[in-house]
């Protein structure tokens, strides 16, 4: 295979590949995930130890140490803070485990690129699945969690696949155009941990929007996480429903910018050798 030949960018092109290679991403996916516990005593239980323990550390330290309330004093329960937090923390968690991976699975696999016949732009699906397999693992504590500090679950829990769906497009987007960023600028890594890590405190994961003062309210919505957070803590924690006129525009506009990623990527993969 010419690895310097144009690839296809239509969207039927790239949902031929996802189904063709459906087996190979299942496999790669795996590994992914089993790689990450490789050599460790507790192996994939560290997957669900991790984030039970960061929620009972949330627990203890906003509830017990902070005695945080959120909002006007609204809730009440000493557990609630660190529900709603950690739902915050489990949406940036996936999208910052997507990007924050994203740049380097072409310039980690450079031999994909040079020596064999490689479907290169699955790499980037192969990271959303392992970081979806990680999320998933921790919103089950938190509705486990939930369970237990209420002894109920609201029903409007089961929107939540519906909640996740435009931000896994979009992470898959923007994975995309970060794995060919990646491979001609080496400080893209560096550039998006900072990202990532600023995205956190201008999130809102450990306040609600309404503690803003007005003017900086407009900023805060036009981050793309929060939307996803705050309809995720709707239907999980208040019980209320989706806002579905939201999300469907959310997901069309996740779906241009995962198209414009995934064109972008098929563009420059012809330059892929020359540099690596």
């Amino acid at each position: 295979m010419n690895p310097h030949a144009s690839h296809p960018v239509n969207v039927a092109a790239l949902l031929r590949s996802l189904w063709t290679n459906r087996q190979l991403i299942t496999q790669m996916t795996r590994r992914e995930v089993v790689g990450r516990y490789q050599g460790s005593v507790m192996g994939l239980t560290w997957s669900f130890f991790h984030p039970a323990l960061m929620l009972a550390v949330y627990t203890f330290v906003f509830s017990v140490v902070f005695k945080s309330r959120w909002g006007g004093g609204n809730v009440e329960s000493k557990t609630d803070f660190a529900v709603l937090l950690f739902t915050g923390m489990i949406v940036h968690g996936l999208f910052a485990d997507v990007i924050n991976r994203a740049h380097g699975v072409v310039s980690g696999n450079s031999n994909y690129v040079k020596r064999v016949i490689f479907p290169l732009e699955i790499l980037p699906v192969v990271t959303l699945g392992a970081a979806l397999f990680h999320s998933l693992v921790s919103l089950s504590v938190l509705l486990l969690a939930f369970l237990l500090f209420n002894s109920y679950l609201h029903w409007t829990a089961i929107f939540l696949p519906f909640i996740f769906l435009p931000l896994i497009i979009l992470s898959l987007g923007f994975a995309w155009l970060l794995a060919s960023l990646g491979v001609f600028l080496r400080d893209v890594g560096q550039t998006i941990g900072i990202f990532t890590m600023v995205l956190m405190f201008l999130s809102p994961i450990f306040y609600p929007v309404a503690a803003l003062p007005p003017a900086f309210r407009p900023w805060l919505l036009d981050n793309p996480l929060t939307f996803i957070i705050e309809q995720a803590r709707d239907v999980l924690v208040w019980g209320k429903s989706p806002q579905w006129m939201g999300l469907t525009i959310y997901t069309v506009v996740a779906m241009f910018i995962a198209w414009l990623g995934y064109a972008w990527f098929q563009k420059t993969r012809k330059g892929f050798a020359d540099v690596l």
